[in-house]
């Protein structure tokens, strides 16, 4: 279960994000917090952390769905601070060995996309055949959610 994973992580640059490290931070509770990315590939585009370190979504299971919950309403929150119209929304998680950083971290996007190339990087692919999700190295987060509750793992393949 990753709820069970150490509170921080030796050099991870997700652990114990802070203004005075140099995060614009836009949203922040006791469990989580929520920053610009650096490099935006959207006109908003914003990272949300657990607090706890977790590695990335591959270390999810069936038992953390109240968590990628969580991390969905929170996402709502900051986009509807930010006035994003539900249509032109996307949230979701880029799956390893596709992601930067080895935290697990909500892709929180307002389109449009700043570029078509940056587009490809948070493409959904809807699943079939049973499956929540098709091949793609990005779940959106409702995918996510849905594959966990079935107590299946998200990874790059249909699932």
């Amino acid at each position: 279960m990753a709820t069970e994973q150490q509170t921080t992580k030796p050099g991870c640059v997700f652990c114990n994000v802070t203004a005075e490290r140099g995060f614009n931070i836009v949203w922040e509770d006791d469990h989580y917090v929520a920053f610009t990315d650096r490099s935006p590939a959207a006109t908003h585009h914003v990272l949300l952390v657990p607090k706890k370190h977790i590695d990335n979504i591959k270390s999810l299971h069936q038992t953390d769905v109240a968590l990628a919950e969580r991390m969905a309403e929170i996402g709502h929150t900051v986009l509807d601070q930010l006035n994003v119209p539900q249509d032109l929304r996307r949230m979701g998680f880029v799956i390893p060995p596709f992601n930067s950083v080895n935290h697990l971290h909500l892709h929180i996007l307002g389109l449009p996309f700043t570029s078509t190339v940056k587009s490809i990087m948070y493409r959904v692919s809807s699943g079939t055949d049973g499956n929540d999700k098709g091949f793609s190295w990005f779940g959106e987060v409702n995918q996510v959610i849905g594959i966990l509750k079935k107590g299946g793992s998200v990874n790059v393949f249909a699932c």
